[in-house]
């Protein structure tokens, strides 16, 4: 069964990307709407920049949650978002409504405090890889069992580079006996590239409007529902089963 998780905003310029904390909610109900499964998500302060405090998060979980229940929620923990490892960890120790998964980046400094902390309160923690030494930081440093899902994400946008680095990180995570299930994505016209072979391979996918803008003959996505609808037709068309949203 092949997970779906749609990531609905955050480094995108797109007319359609949603920043309210309603508009989120609205535009994630389409995407469930559309097929999705999970939901990626980046909150956004009242003057429109992307915000790691807890009145924004929480306000973004929990028009989602009305507007999507039973859905599992994945709130980012980016760096570049609150650079200060002290101040991210700091504004994230301060969150009330919780979400269900967050996404750790393994180059990050500080990373291993935030992960450590939100495991400590229940919230499920994917390990992201976005390059080779993300990988090999993340064998090294082993306790695997820390991390629901381990998500591969090379951010080359030539797609035989793309797919060259997600081949080199999945055999590195092999090597080390890494049994975590695995969600795999692209950057821009890559993306789609990444997802046919991760679901020829059996692992779950990501798409949105964070991810890329265009579908995968190069023509402009309206919306992420859009994308979405393209991602199921990619599924389907690799003899792949959607997961059950609720499961």
């Amino acid at each position: 069964m092949i997970d779906l998780q749609v990531a609905l905003n955050g480094d995108s310029d797109h007319p359609a990307m949603p920043r309210t904390a309603d508009e989120i909610a609205l535009d994630a109900a389409a995407c469930v709407a559309a097929g999705a499964t999970l939901l990626h998500l980046h909150a956004f302060d009242d003057d429109g920049a992307e915000s790691l405090a807890a009145g924004p998060v929480g306000r973004m979980l929990r028009a989602v949650r009305r507007a999507c229940p039973g859905v599992r929620l994945n709130v980012t923990t980016f760096a570049a978002i609150v650079p200060d490892a002290r101040e991210r960890l700091a504004l994230i120790e301060q969150w009330i409504e919780l979400p269900d998964l967050v996404s750790a980046n393994q180059g990050e400094k500080g990373i291993d405090d935030v992960t450590a902390l939100l495991e400590s309160r229940g919230v499920g923690v994917e390990a992201c890889l976005l390059s080779m030494s993300d990988a090999a930081r993340f064998v090294r440093a082993g306790g695997f069992d820390r991390y629901e899902r381990l998500v591969i994400e090379p951010t080359d946008e030539n797609p035989d580079d793309a797919l060259a680095v997600a081949d080199e990180m999945e055999a590195m995570a092999a090597a080390a006996g890494v049994a975590l299930p695995q969600l795999h994505h692209g950057v821009g016209p890559a993306t789609w590239h990444v997802s046919r072979r991760a679901v020829r391979r059996g692992h779950s996918i990501r798409t949105g409007l964070e991810d890329t803008s265009v579908h995968e003959d190069g023509s402009r996505a309206a919306s992420n529902a859009d994308l979405t609808a393209s991602a199921v037709a990619l599924i389907h068309d690799e003899g792949g089963t959607l997961s059950d949203r609720t499961a």
